[in-house]
């Protein structure tokens, strides 16, 4: 539950203001004298507490209920134990760090903090870095400037961290620096939920934070990669694993 509390910490007011919307409107509903007005309140009340708890029931199933952060799904695709350098990519929230450090103390991982992020200096952030405390490696990075040599990397890693570049243009030049640092055979794994109708269905308008699977295939396609699978993860969530 850990990760579902944050995404109502982070989304409180959102979820504040639709109870007290739904309140409001079944209260004006035993005000009102047209029977058909009456039933578009109470309908349009429930359809919103059903919408929160829809998006807090998903938010569990997506983050604390599924194999995002465990990576079970990469079983056959990366080889932890013949792997050497990893990037991991995140967005002021780390929760797989250190359990990848604790099963595979051979790695050489390198943990990178998107810098300027768009939640940088929400209150939220604070908390979450409570929870999930940054690495004592952390370095914070420019998406379109990887710290790191030619060719040099096996496996770049973002767990719900891409989609807070916003610009596409800076997507692009993410992916293009990502391919530059990546050996011949490397690969980027990338785990997001995609701007679809599921996403619309349980997060309503909060589908709009996430890119649609047209951006992301643009994106990786304009910087000269190409996707070799698309993996589902849960029905909110989608892992691409994109290749040289």
């Amino acid at each position: 539950m850990k990760i579902t509390k944050l995404v109502i910490l982070f989304n409180y007011q959102k979820i504040l203001l639709g109870i007290i919307v739904s309140i409001i409107l079944f209260g004006l509903s035993f005000f009102i004298n047209s029977s058909l007005v009456v039933l578009l309140f109470r309908i349009l009340g429930v359809l919103i507490i059903l919408n929160i708890i829809a998006s807090l029931v998903a938010s569990y199933i997506l983050y604390d209920n599924s194999d995002l952060y465990e990576l079970n799904n990469l079983k056959g695709v990366v080889d932890w134990n013949k792997t050497k350098n990893i990037v991991l990519v995140h967005a002021s929230f780390d929760p797989l760090s250190k359990s990848l450090e604790e099963k595979y103390p051979n790695l050489s991982l390198t943990v990178c903090d998107i810098f300027g992020n768009r939640h940088e200096m929400e209150k939220g952030i604070e908390t979450t870095k409570k929870i999930f405390p940054p690495n004592p490696k952390e370095i914070k990075i420019k998406p379109h400037q990887l710290p790191f040599e030619d060719r040099s990397q096996d496996v770049i890693l973002a767990i719900t961290a891409l989609h807070e570049i916003l610009d596409h243009d800076q997507r692009v030049l993410f992916f293009k620096e990502a391919k530059r640092v990546l050996k011949d055979n490397g690969l980027i794994v990338i785990s997001e939920q995609f701007r679809d109708s599921t996403n619309f269905l349980f997060f309503n308008i909060g589908a709009f934070h996430f890119l649609s699977k047209k951006q992301w295939q643009n994106a990786i396609l304009e910087a000269g990669l190409e996707i070799a699978e698309n993996k589902k993860i849960t029905p909110f969530a989608n892992m691409l694993i994109v290749k040289k």
